[in-house]
């Protein structure tokens, strides 16, 4: 049985074109997926799913199998299972687990992979994925009238009850999920990721700065 990592990337970025081969910290932007799960032990395999001849190279460049991308499934509103599935049904090895990271998120803590399997492994958990608190007064807006959703007016920013997003760093799931359509079941263990990390999702060119300032910082 083994565990592969697969970053789905699509050529076809509108707001920020060629965003998966830019230049982050001196190396495209797709490739500091591809070397965070190489350093990886437990990894048996790293492939990226493309429809892009220029991701395709640079992929191969920095040692990822790649897996072409039909069409059929590389359309806007296709969902990141339809890449998943086509990855595990293309390859000829048994996979048990498949691990997706996002080029989109390109900048993970350290130990970040290896602690979200070993959690994974000792819960026996089918799926998982990490979060990230929210600290804002989210609410929202009915006929020109704010309605708070979070908090009370006048609470205090520290008396909130805590929310969480999925901020996208890594999903982890066991094949059979995926080969079902699913990656995240019903009971997925959310991993509670605190790093600066967790708030960087590569949209736009705002998003691409704010990963290089962190990245400097760094």
């Amino acid at each position: 049985m083994k565990t592969v990592a697969i970053i789905p990337a699509r050529g076809g970025s509108k707001r920020l074109p060629g965003k998966n081969i830019r230049l982050l910290g001196g190396i495209p932007l797709i490739a500091h997926s591809i070397l965070n799960a190489q350093k990886q032990n437990f990894i048996d395999g790293v492939y990226v799913s493309t429809d892009d001849a220029a991701i395709k190279t640079i992929a191969l460049k920095y040692g990822a199998k790649v897996i072409d991308r039909p069409d059929s499934i590389s359309g806007d509103f296709e969902p990141t299972v339809s890449a998943l599935k086509h990855v595990l049904e293309t390859v000829d090895d048994e996979v048990e687990n498949v691990i997706l990271l996002q080029p989109t998120n390109p900048l993970r803590p350290d130990n970040l992979l290896k602690e979200a399997f070993g959690i994974f492994q000792k819960g026996n958990h089918d799926s998982l994925f990490t979060v990230s608190r929210n600290h804002q007064k989210l609410g929202k807006i009915e006929n020109n009238k704010f309605i708070p959703f979070n908090y009370m007016i006048g609470q205090r920013s520290q008396d909130l009850e805590p929310l969480y997003f999925e901020n996208g760093l890594l999903y982890i799931s066991k094949t059979s999920l995926v080969m079902n359509d699913i990656i995240l079941c019903e009971n997925a263990f959310p991993m509670e990721v605190t790093h600066p990390f967790g708030n960087i999702d590569i949209d736009t060119q705002e998003d691409f700065d704010y990963a290089e300032y962190l990245l400097n910082r760094k």
